[in-house]
């Protein structure tokens, strides 16, 4: 066992003692050491019932004979850190999530790990440390939110921030908001739509770390708890046979994840973190291979905010493994790889209930993906769009230039009515660098879509948006503005055009006069401290996942 480093042997005395003094009798400390990480908090709706759920994966370990070790993760609410500072701190969250998970385990001699997450950046943060540590490795989530009710309507956190553009445009009241905010987040869990937490914890499913149910069964159902205890018996037969992390995060695995990716239509940040994590597992990815898998694998879902389906309409028709199943009846899934079930995926693979959430293979609303990357002038390494959360009808859009240089300016100036149709807006310096930390911009695009603007004005920067935007919303721009590019140098006025067909997008002026105005434009630098300024000397580009080198 790895852990016999740590308790094995004459030199190993003063050890077994420390162990002694946490509690732990001498048969405890000679069976397999599992490392249970808990992201709980008392702050984050999506981790707040975990101390349970660790405890169900605690008692699986234990009816396998193994011990169980607890230790903690932080974890960031993306809703309640949007549009402040807190939000530079999200993304910047998942590397801490990594690095720490690593130490844990490298400092103790775990023989394997059970990581529970639940929100944006915590599942990418442990997927990226099992793969560093290539060590056997599961995950089991909290599960997803149940969709809110008003008035007989279906409500969710993203209803609630595009109600605020609402209530600016004199479409709503203030009380009518009261009443949503009390009925939009009714449960424990991640968000309920296809929102960031939810498209990663359907991802790591897809990837084969998770067992069968992980992405879609929704937190306060009973099935969630025998799943975690499944899933601390799991991992004992994963130590037994010595699965690691990355014998199943392999190149077909991320070819599964991608596909499937492309398939449910999940948020834009999955770019970012099957990037990263795909890194730390020694496995190729760039925005190129996401792109030939978008062209080629039809969207079969709109899950919220795409469409009005949500995690637990989902899972009641089968979910991932329903999903995967129909790309499979055209091949364009990777039926031999291994799973964390000690099964392939083609022996885990089901046929959906009905046609109401997972559309049939041949019949999709769309021939490709539901995220899309971009190039030209403006991005030559790469931008992202959510596809299927846009209006489809819109294809080619010319826009003038109006540029903002931070989420708030931006904002203000949509709640105020400086918007107008046929508007290019650009938010610059909120990319990994500049921000730093990549803020998300669900405030403008909810406020936008509020307002009915989502298909007429599209949204611009190097920062990147939540999986609950939707609308005409390019983010991810590479290179950032921070780092000198293009999207530095644009100027109000100029003329934008994006070419969603031909994957596009490009400023519209003279490069003599793109030379001329860098030769008179100041790089903006913030004047920084703490992690921040840590994490903006090391991090990469969005292009390459932001990752920390």
């Amino acid at each position: 066992m790895r852990s016999d480093k740590v308790k094995e042997g004459l030199t190993k005395a003063p050890h077994r003692s420390l162990f002694k003094a946490s509690g732990y009798t001498d048969e405890e400390i000679g069976k397999p050491f599992v490392g249970i990480v808990n992201s709980f908090n008392e702050i984050v709706p999506g981790h707040i019932h975990l101390r349970e759920l660790t405890e169900c994966v605690k008692r699986g370990v234990l009816m396998r004979g193994g011990t169980p070790l607890e230790f903690p993760s932080i974890a960031v609410c993306d809703g309640i850190a949007m549009n402040h500072e807190g939000m530079k701190y999200s993304l910047v969250s998942r590397e801490i999530i990594a690095d720490s998970i690593e130490i844990m385990v490298k400092a103790h001699g775990l023989d394997g790990i059970v990581l529970i997450p639940s929100c944006d950046k915590v599942v990418p943060g442990m997927l990226m440390a099992a793969a560093r540590i290539n060590i056997p490795c599961i995950v089991v989530s909290g599960g997803p939110m149940l969709a809110g009710n008003l008035n007989g309507n279906r409500v969710d956190l993203i209803t609630t921030f595009e109600a605020v553009g609402k209530v600016a445009d004199n479409k709503i009241s203030e009380d009518e908001l009261l009443d949503l905010e009390d009925a939009a987040c009714p449960t424990c869990g991640s968000c309920a739509g296809m929102f960031t937490a939810n498209s990663m914890n359907c991802m790591t499913e897809g990837l084969g770390m998770a067992l069968r149910g992980n992405g879609t069964i929704p937190a306060v159902y009973s099935e969630r708890k025998r799943l975690a205890k499944k899933t601390g018996m799991k991992i004992m037969e994963l130590i037994e046979k010595d699965i690691k992390a990355r014998d199943i995060m392999n190149k077909k695995s991320f070819e599964n994840a991608l596909a499937f990716d492309m398939s449910l239509g999940c948020s834009t940040n999955t770019v970012l973190h099957l990037t990263a994590i795909a890194h730390e597992a020694g496995v190729k990815m760039n925005l190129d291979k996401i792109n030939e898998v978008s062209s080629k694998v039809p969207n079969l879902c709109k899950l919220s905010p795409a469409g009005n389906d949500y995690i637990e309409d989902l899972n009641a028709c089968g979910g991932v493994y329903a999903v995967m199943n129909e790309l499979n009846k055209k091949r364009l899934i990777n039926t031999d790889t291994l799973t964390c079930e000690v099964k392939t995926v083609g022996e885990l693979l089901i046929e959906k209930n009905d046609n109401s959430v997972i559309r049939d293979i041949n019949n999709p609303y769309s021939k490709e993906g539901g995220i899309k990357v971009l190039r030209g002038n403006l991005a030559p390494d790469g931008a992202v769009i959510k596809k299927s959360a846009l209006d489809s009808k819109v294809v080619e859009f010319t826009g003038v230039a109006k540029v903002y240089e931070s989420e708030e300016d931006c904002v203000d100036a949509i709640l105020s009515g400086k918007i107008k149709k046929g508007d290019a807006v650009v938010i610059r310096y909120e990319g990994p660098k500049g921000g730093p930390g990549m803020r998300e911009m669900l405030t403008p695009t909810s406020a936008l879509c509020g307002m009915g603007l989502d298909a007429d004005v599209c949204l611009i920067t190097d920062g990147r948006f939540s999986g609950g935007s939707r609308g005409f919303s390019i983010g991810h721009v590479s290179p950032e503005a921070a780092e000198g590019g293009l999207i530095a140098y644009v100027c109000d006025g100029d003329l934008i055009k994006v070419n969603l067909k031909e994957g596009c997008l490009q400023l519209l002026v003279d490069e003599g006069v793109i030379t001329k105005r860098k030769e008179n434009t100041e790089i903006k630098l913030k004047n920084l401290s703490g992690y921040l300024r840590k994490y903006a000397s090391l991090v990469s580009s969005a292009g390459k996942g932001a990752v920390c080198e």
